[in-house]
């Protein structure tokens, strides 16, 4: 198997080949057409010029002699042709010996043409429209040639095989370029899902990309690796609580009955009645495991009516007080009058949402402390906001209080309760439509908040 970063190059070198080799075949064709016609014009206008030139020695002499026109020989043997003069009724005047030509020729050629071949063309000298004589010009190929002609061809054709191969190794190099950019997030966000795959979820990858799909893959797949990683983390540490959670009420049950029936322990109403709180602290967890899976399976029905959230939030916070005058906990209230708080909801569940919430700020907050309840409008919402200055949360905590069974190493030692509570109240607001919000600094207090959507 090929890695994308070579058959990313080998694609672009070949379509860089492929395009260079077209575009010097079509340049190349183009100038020699050109080229040829451009020698092919020159040759007609030395023609003319030939021509004209014994027409004028004609009429400067009035006859034919040896010596008419000779002083072309020179330019005609450096041109590489022969030049015949014929008078009218075309008997040789004078004449060049075409093998002459054989040991000094550069000739070039015409596609389709061979050069060696030699060609003659004949031209009529005319005085006043009559025919005083011709002129062969011959030549060994069908345009004429000079070596500078020649030189400045094979420059021509030279330039555009090495401009070919500069482009060539330019866009190979830029080919090797881009292909490294485009390969190497690639190559790590690879290697990065294979580590994922073996379980380490460490894995991170810094290699940035200018390309945004690019970027934005590397950077899902970051968000990937750290999700992963919270939840091997949470699944890990559920393992432990449920251990904990159900070995703790099962060995104070095992360790009394055992002391009791090995008679170190007697027998009595009030050991019985300690073992029976730990059998209902122990079936109290179970069925609150049993109610979020109901609620995690979406089974369980609810029973829609309207609901006063105020008259609710007041009626419910007295049951409260009790616990709350033990503490010198203080609850107080800031619910903005004459507005109407009216939610659809099923009753009951609203109420466990309240219970749970005030619970835990009392049960978080030490003597002395408050609690506040807030109940306003925004923006066509009714938020609920429970204000506590307790104990907090810390920071590494806040993302995972809503997983089944998580507490904070702090509340594990000082505070009772299964990490079920806050689980069970946001399975009941999501059935609701509602969101809830938890903010916390440790040591200063938490707030909660609850946005229902407001039925008037």
């Amino acid at each position: 198997m090929q890695s994308i970063s070579r058959r990313l190059s080998v694609l672009l070198v070949l379509s860089a080949v492929a395009a260079i080799l077209l575009v010097t075949i079509f340049v190349n064709i183009t100038v020699s057409n050109k080229f040829n016609e451009y020698m092919i014009e020159t040759q007609n206008k030395r023609y003319e010029r030939i021509v004209s030139y014994f027409e004028e020695a004609y009429k400067r002499e009035g006859k034919w002699s040896s010596d008419t026109g000779v002083e072309l020989m020179h330019e005609a043997s450096m041109g590489n042709y022969c030049l015949t003069l014929l008078d009218s009724s075309k008997q040789a005047v004078w004449g060049m010996d075409p093998d002459d030509l054989k040991n000094q020729i550069h000739i070039g050629e015409m596609s389709g043409h061979d050069g060696g071949v030699y060609t003659t063309k004949t031209f009529d000298i005319k005085i006043d429209g009559i025919i005083v004589g011709y002129v062969d010009i011959g030549q060994y190929s069908s345009v004429l040639l000079s070596e500078e002609d020649l030189t400045f061809k094979s420059s021509i054709n030279k330039s555009i095989v090495v401009s070919g191969a500069l482009t060539l190794i330019i866009i190979g190099s830029l080919s090797l370029y881009f292909s490294k950019q485009f390969s190497t997030p690639i190559r790590e966000v690879a290697k990065m899902s294979v580590s994922l795959s073996h379980g380490n979820f460490d894995t991170v990858s810094n290699i940035k990309s200018n390309i945004e799909e690019l970027e934005d893959l590397r950077k899902s797949v970051n968000i990937l690796a750290a999700k992963l990683k919270s939840q091997d983390t949470l699944r890990k540490r559920l393992v432990s609580d449920i251990t904990h959670e159900i070995r703790t009420p099962l060995n104070v049950l095992q360790n009394n009955l055992e002391a009791m029936i090995d008679g170190v322990v007697p027998v009595t109403k009030e050991g019985l009645n300690y073992l029976n709180e730990e059998v209902i602290r122990f079936g109290k967890l179970v069925n609150d495991l049993n109610l979020l899976k109901e609620f995690e399976s979406e089974s369980i029905k609810l029973n829609y009516e309207t609901i006063q959230l105020d008259d609710l939030i007041t009626e419910m916070s007295k049951d409260f007080y009790i616990g709350t005058d033990c503490n010198h906990i203080s609850i107080e209230y800031d619910i903005q009058a004459d507005e109407t708080y009216q939610i659809i909801g099923d009753k009951d569940k609203i109420k466990q949402v309240i219970i749970n919430l005030l619970s835990n700020a009392i049960k978080f907050t030490e003597k002395n402390g408050k609690v506040l309840i807030k109940l306003y409008k925004e923006n066509k919402n009714i938020i609920l906001e429970i204000i506590d200055n307790g104990m907090g949360i810390r920071q590494e905590d806040l993302p995972f209080i809503f997983e089944r069974l998580y507490r904070g190493d702090k509340s594990r030692n000082q505070i009772e309760g299964n990490g079920i509570g806050l689980t069970i109240v946001k399975n009941i607001l999501e059935l609701h439509n509602a969101m809830i919000k938890v903010d916390s600094k440790e040591g200063i207090g938490t707030t909660v908040k609850i946005y229902f959507a407001s039925r008037v």
